[in-house]
């Protein structure tokens, strides 16, 4: 870092005058990111009660996006009052590294109920290395495979990594069929996929230090270590001293991620209590089945915790079987939140008593959606030409489900009632739902490795459950179409009401109609301005009355059910006896976000266009050498073609753009490494 040219002192503050040009560059030697602290704070509106961007969301902080050239960030008013320099002492300047031990508390998910001991014993004693497509919505890493404790995921998918969604911890190692992937704080909060370790509070910086090449090796710690971590940590930041009393922290060799349990009995549902990090605890109810009175048996457990307001939980997440509690663990320990929610089973309605209420929301779907199609397409091209669901995701759902036909599956799609379990699936209040009718389940295996892009607000199946993805980004669900938005960023209309930008609620049933791909593209451009609004029906949905509808049909749901099953099997020896049963490749993974920070090399640097545009030519491509001032790419805007130059003599590592692509302001184009 340098102001007006001079270098700048890392890790203390300094008084800068009106008109001063503070310049920042990448950092040499190990470490990924640094960061800028301004007294007062940037001047940027409050979005979700958040100053923080979300770049995938494209909301909050600075237009929602990355900063580009040209634009002007607006300080707070700082408090009054002369700089007073402040250094923090060595001492607690942190140690970077390549080589980085990070600490984590095992769970929620681990053996023997999802991963083999020898699995466990592997994922701590090996070296894990960061591979080059991770951002901050994870951070993937490259190492041994799992040998696993199952064959497959039942109703939640083929791939033994796959489990009924359930919330995740920001830095919980999700294992998405078999790499594992720290999440980071752009990741999920809800997902369907195993989770055997989570990285501790104190720890959590570490994750925004990781770059490509660095090795991870994670390190078992106690509860009660993980504690005295955070206390040092906040007693460091708050008084710029080192803690004088000592404390060693000895990992720890045998551990059970499950805390407690509560056996079934009676009107009892069994209860296991599994720990997720030193600030979140998964409360999970009965089997690993998809049965919609644990569902409501979750419901009732978050409105009585809601009720009771009790200080120190910080938020509540509900999946298909669990809920997820985040606390603050300085202010509530996870033995008195054990003891409450032990309180809470006592106390909690009879399940098959309850009811809820209930709105009929009717979705357009534009069935087979040519933005879905090119999905597929650019999916063969770039990851997995052969994949078994490929070319057509709708056949694969009809041969993996024993359908007779596409039509079939048109028609059950169509007939169905979706009940929305969980908000947030994949993002921006996306919803997790499952036909209420069992008839109409139809279950596939998501993709492995996923995709790198889906459009917004496709429509897919994976295990058992249907999802709206909420943005673009990256996915696993078996396409079937495409609909309309469930975020509205900046307007509230008839449907999008109660200063709540998201579309759906808990228990909301989704009904399909068809509509073609054109009156789709009109629906999506009104439907965020109010000119398009949906047909909703308030109702309530009583669980007995389901429970009935379940008895009356038994037989006809046992018989679908065996057909799906016997497809399902032999969809998975057929996968066995092709070698396609745990497919995984390296390469695969090679198409990394143009977005992503981490894909920037040491001694090289971005170049944006000055003027929004079309990419009307490219002249130089990744590898060549040019010299400073050399025409790179061509941009047409305004009916002039702007040239964009080389800024040093370098060479050309990546294109971020394409001929025929639209650019905005400040756009990077392209990333030169200076020679």
């Amino acid at each position: 870092a340098e102001l007006d040219g001079q270098t700048l002192s890392l890790w203390q503050s300094h008084a800068v005058q009106p008109g001063s040009v503070l310049t920042l560059g990448s950092m040499p030697g190990a470490g990924c990111r640094t960061y800028l602290a301004v007294r007062g704070g940037f001047d940027v509106p409050d979005y979700l009660g958040s100053k923080s961007t979300f770049t995938l969301g494209q909301f909050g902080g600075h237009g929602g996006r990355p900063l580009r050239t040209g634009d002007v960030l607006r300080l707070q008013v700082p408090s009054p009052g002369a700089h007073v320099s402040v250094r923090l002492p060595a001492s607690l300047v942190p140690n970077y590294t390549s080589a980085w031990t990070i600490g984590v508390l095992y769970g929620p998910h681990g053996a023997p109920d999802f991963f083999t001991e020898s699995d466990i014993t592997t994922f701590f004693d090996s070296i894990w290395e960061v591979h080059y497509n991770s951002n901050r919505t994870g951070v993937r890493l490259l190492g041994p495979k799992p040998q696993w404790a199952r064959t497959d995921g039942g109703e939640a998918g083929l791939h033994p990594s796959n489990i009924h969604d359930n919330a995740y911890a920001i830095g919980t190692v999700d294992f998405t069929g078999d790499m594992p992937v720290i999440l980071g704080p752009d990741g999920p909060s809800l997902g369907g996929f195993v989770c055997p370790a989570t990285i501790v509070q104190a720890e959590l910086w570490k994750l925004g230090q990781l770059k490509p090449g660095d090795t991870v090796r994670f390190e078992r710690l106690s509860e009660a270590d993980a504690h005295f971590m955070e206390r040092r940590q906040d007693e460091q930041i708050t008084t710029f001293r080192s803690q004088t009393h000592q404390h060693k922290i000895v990992p720890v060799s045998s551990q059970s991620p499950v805390l407690a349990h509560i056996a079934a009995n009676g009107t009892q549902i069994a209860v296991v209590y599994r720990q997720a990090g030193d600030r979140n605890l998964l409360v999970e109810y009965g089997p690993l089945v998809l049965d919609l009175n644990l569902r409501f048996r979750i419901h009732a457990l978050m409105s009585w915790l809601e009720r009771q307001a009790i200080p120190g939980i910080i938020d509540l997440t509900p999946g298909i079987r669990s809920l997820q509690v985040h606390y603050d663990s300085r202010r509530l320990s996870v033995q008195d939140l054990l003891d409450i929610l032990h309180a809470a089973e006592g106390e909690l309605p009879v399940v098959n008593e309850m009811e809820v209420p209930t709105r009929i929301v009717h979705l357009p779907l534009s069935w087979d959606d040519s933005a879905t199609q090119l999905a597929i397409e650019k999916y063969m091209q770039s990851v997995r030409k052969d994949a078994p669901w490929c070319p057509s995701n709708i056949e694969f759902i009809r041969r993996i489900n024993g359908l007779d036909s596409i039509e079939d599956v048109r028609r059950i799609v169509f007939d169905a009632s979706y009940l929305t379990l969980g908000l947030g699936d994949v993002y921006l209040g996306a919803p997790v739902a499952t036909p209420m009718d069992p008839r109409h389940r139809l279950v596939t295996t998501k993709y492995n490795p996923a995709r790198t892009w889906t459009p917004e607000n496709a429509v897919g199946i994976g295990g058992a459950y249907l999802c709206v993805y909420g943005m673009e980004g990256p996915g696993g669900y078996q396409f079937v179409g495409r609909t309309v938005q469930m975020w509205n960023r900046w307007r509230q209309t008839a449907d999008f009401t109660d200063q709540r930008p998201w579309l759906l609620r808990f228990f909301d049933q989704i009904r399909f109609y068809p509509v073609s791909a054109d009156e789709l593209l009109q629906m999506r451009e009104d439907f965020p301005r109010g000119r398009f609004r949906l047909r909703v029906e308030e109702s309530t949905f009583r669980l007995a009355d389901y429970n009935r509808f379940l008895v009356e049909h038994a037989a006809s749901i046992t018989a679908f059910k065996t057909r799906q099953q016997a497809a399902f099997d032999a969809e998975r020896e057929r996968w066995i006896a092709t070698g396609q049963a745990h497919y995984s490749n390296e390469h695969d993974l090679t198409e990394a976000s143009a977005d992503t920070e981490l894909d920037l090399p040491p001694n090289s640097r971005t170049v944006a266009t000055p003027v929004a545009g079309n990419v009307w030519q490219i002249q130089s491509r990744p590898g060549h050498l040019v010299n400073q001032g050399d025409t790179v790419v061509v941009i047409e805007s305004m009916k002039m073609e702007i040239s964009v130059h080389a800024p040093v003599k370098g060479r050309i590592t990546h294109l971020l753009c394409e001929e025929g692509g639209q650019v905005t302001a400040g756009q990077n184009l392209f990333v030169i490494l200076t020679e």
